[in-house]
């Protein structure tokens, strides 16, 4: 009888613990605030937690420029993509916050236009931006009351597309400053 008591009390405080750590919001829909202010680049995502110190997120970028090309003049980005990432985060205060690490696969769908002069003569261009991207993605994330989060990241990803590497380059840096809801 003692042993049965035993077993449904280490039961009891198994599913306890395990409770306790999934208390926290499993889910976060979030805006990259920096890149919509500075360069009117709109990235949305949401992140799904399976563990305290994981998550899988996918995100949205409308008008997706490479390297942070500008568009003055002539130039033209019609560029979206779609992004699916996987994060592990090294914080033990709360769940999903402190320094984390961020691979992922990304695709680019759209083209580039530019109006470009041939002796004396203007030509538009049109370069295809459809690219498939592997990458990795570092940050920082604070956790305000499981409810908020701000946090600063940065990417490097490599493009697999030879019309894109040979317009701009196959080395893609991306970053900006995360705003977060949790629920």
């Amino acid at each position: 009888m003692k042993k049965i008591a035993s077993l449904a009390f280490l039961f009891l405080v198994g599913i306890s613990v395990k409770a306790q750590q999934e208390s926290f919001p499993q889910n976060e829909a979030k805006l990259n605030i920096a890149n919509t202010i500075a360069i009117a680049s709109v990235e949305v995502g949401y992140e799904r937690f399976i563990g305290f110190n994981q998550s899988v997120d996918v995100e949205f970028l409308i008008n997706d420029r490479i390297n942070y090309h500008s568009e003055k003049g002539s130039r033209k980005f019609k560029t979206n993509s779609i992004k699916l990432g996987y994060n592990y985060y090294f914080g033990q205060e709360n769940a999903g916050s402190g320094i984390y690490a961020n691979p992922f696969i990304k695709y680019r769908f759209g083209d580039f236009e530019q109006d470009i002069e041939i002796e004396g003569t203007k030509v538009s261009t049109t370069t295809d931006m459809n690219a498939f991207m592997v990458g990795l993605g570092a940050g920082y994330k604070w956790n305000f009351g499981d409810k908020f989060v701000l946090g600063p990241y940065v990417s490097i990803a490599r493009n697999f597309s030879d019309e894109v590497k040979d317009r701009f380059s196959a080395i893609e840096f991306h970053g900006g400053f995360s705003v977060g809801y949790r629920f």
